[in-house]
């Protein structure tokens, strides 16, 4: 995620352009201290307090369950915001490419975690979907050298059915909305195990053809290199 305008930065004063981007030497003028960066460290330090929230007075209190309903939607929200903002306005920093998708599986990785032990939630389940993001965010630094995977549709709505999914299970529902939200658990465990194959099935795609260019550089090489020692080797025959 990010920087500053350079303005902010001590640089050239050039206002950054909404939507539009700015030049490599601008990027790394950015400061770590952006708007983009602040609301991932929020979210970061939101997971141990959404925690002993959670797990407070045993778990079962509906008032403090609440309460870690209301740390979990803010730290889903600036998810929503730290990503908008880092790309409309630039702020792509170093840290900010590790700290958010960190802090992202973080606050779901707590929550899923804390309602599988307070028994709200089969383990299996948080298995699943902890299974997947792992491997999928270690996929991803498998192929960053060939190519980035990009976020898909059905990605955004795995990652909106299981926000959903999991504030729903946060809060202490009965009834109709306790069974609700098993189906919409049952939707984002689905959605899950399905954007997670279409993932693999990229980065396996994305993987060959980058070696692939690879190889055919490293030949384009080779031949250009004999063709020269041929013509050094002709040009000396002809002296």
């Amino acid at each position: 995620m990010t920087g500053v305008p350079a303005s902010a930065a001590g640089g050239s004063g050039t206002k950054p352009v909404r939507g539009g981007k700015l030049g490599t030497a601008a990027v790394n003028q950015a400061s770590l201290w952006n708007i983009a960066n602040i609301l991932t460290m929020v979210r970061l330090l939101l997971v141990p307090g959404f925690v002993m929230l959670l797990l407070h007075n045993g778990g079962y209190d509906p008032a403090w369950r609440s309460f870690a309903w209301a740390a979990f939607a803010v730290a889903m929200i600036t998810d929503l915001f730290d990503g908008h903002l880092a790309r409309t306005y630039n702020l792509v920093t170093d840290f900010g490419k590790i700290a958010d998708p960190i802090a992202d599986k973080a606050i779901m990785g707590a929550a899923l975690i804390c309602l599988s032990y307070l028994g709200d939630l089969p383990w299996w389940v948080t298995g699943v979907i902890l299974f997947r993001e792992i491997g999928i965010t270690l996929m991803r630094f498998w192929v960053i050298r060939h190519a980035v995977i990009p976020a898909s549709r059905g990605g955004k709505m795995k990652t909106l059915a299981q926000g959903t999914a999991v504030g729903m299970y946060v809060l202490a529902l009965t009834g109709p909305l306790a069974t609700m939200r098993f189906w919409v658990m049952a939707v984002a465990v689905v959605l899950t195990v399905v954007t997670g194959l279409d993932y693999v099935r990229q980065a396996v795609v994305l993987r060959r053809k980058g070696l692939a260019a690879e190889r055919a550089a490293a030949a384009d090489r080779a031949s250009g290199v004999s063709a020269s020692a041929g013509a050094s080797d002709s040009a000396e025959a002809e002296r």
